[in-house]
């Protein structure tokens, strides 16, 4: 998955260019056709990569993922806002297991003149890596997106003052979502948005 998050990172920087521009100027459109290729690549990483779980469940079939149309009015800018104190909380799997995830801080956004915000937590993976991710469920879950929620990576930056940028253009289905060999996080009622998060991906068939 790191070729997504360098993607990701070209993404980024591309939308200073347009983040305070009309719509559909060219930057714009460029960012456009950045997500629908990045969703093109995911698409032939799960079709054709030895690890994704098309390919380790061969109970299910591969089919393109479905996806809302890009949109930049779900784009925003936020610092990380930590917590003083960042408490190690336990959170559960789809298959019912316990887990622990840290509480590391907040990113702050602005929808229809609504403030929102919305958990950063540090995990680590089974493999021993540390990761930092979005989880979160809004009023679109159980609809049109995936009932337990969707997740948005997110890159740590040591700079405190680092503006990132949340987008949930980039919104994915755990892979819980298309095989029941998989177990993923659940996000806690704490990381419920309530709003229809239009963007990014949904439910799959």
């Amino acid at each position: 998955m790191t070729r997504y998050l360098i993607l990701f990172g070209i993404i980024s920087l591309s939308l200073i260019f347009f983040s305070c521009s009309k719509k559909n100027n060219p930057a714009e459109e460029k960012y456009i056709q950045q997500v629908e290729q990045y969703r093109h690549e995911k698409d032939d990483f799960m079709r054709n990569n030895p690890v994704s779980p098309f390919n380790q469940d061969s109970t299910i079939k591969f089919e393109p993922l479905n996806y809302y149309p890009v949109d930049p009015a779900f784009v925003f800018k936020s610092k990380l806002f930590e917590y003083p104190q960042k408490d190690t909380i336990t959170i559960y799997g789809t298959k019912g297991e316990a887990r622990k995830a840290v509480r590391y801080g907040y990113v702050q956004f602005e929808y229809n003149n609504k403030p929102y915000e919305v958990n950063v937590y540090k995990g680590t993976s089974s493999q021993g890596e540390e990761y930092y991710s979005i989880w979160f469920t809004d009023k679109t879950t159980g609809g049109e997106t995936y009932g337990v929620g969707r997740y948005i990576d997110f890159e740590l930056n040591p700079d405190s003052n680092y503006v990132y940028t949340v987008d949930f253009n980039l919104a994915y289905n755990p892979y819980c979502a298309y095989s029941a060999r998989y177990s993923c996080a659940i996000p806690t009622k704490e990381d419920h948005l309530d709003i229809e998060v239009t963007a990014g991906e949904k439910k799959f068939h």
